[in-house]
């Protein structure tokens, strides 16, 4: 993997992390999941840089939905 993307990886999750004060575990772990899956997804995709910032913003939304849904479940 080369650098940059590995930066943007980082960058990604620590964005993400700092943003989740006020959430839940599940909330948690499904926005820098669903971030940094959907970051490896728009880069394979061959979307550069800017599809790779998109995946991760489209990835950490549904995450963040994900973890919503299984916390009013349980």
């Amino acid at each position: 993997m080369p650098k940059s993307v590995l930066a943007l990886f980082i960058l990604a999750a620590t964005v993400g992390i700092a943003g989740c004060a006020g959430q839940t575990q599940a909330e948690k772990v499904g926005t820098v999941g669903g971030a940094v899956a959907g970051g490896a997804i728009g880069h394979a995709a061959g979307g550069g840089t800017l599809g790779t910032l998109g995946g991760a913003a489209a990835g950490g939304y549904i995450g963040d939905k994900a973890g919503e849904a299984y916390d009013k479940k349980h």
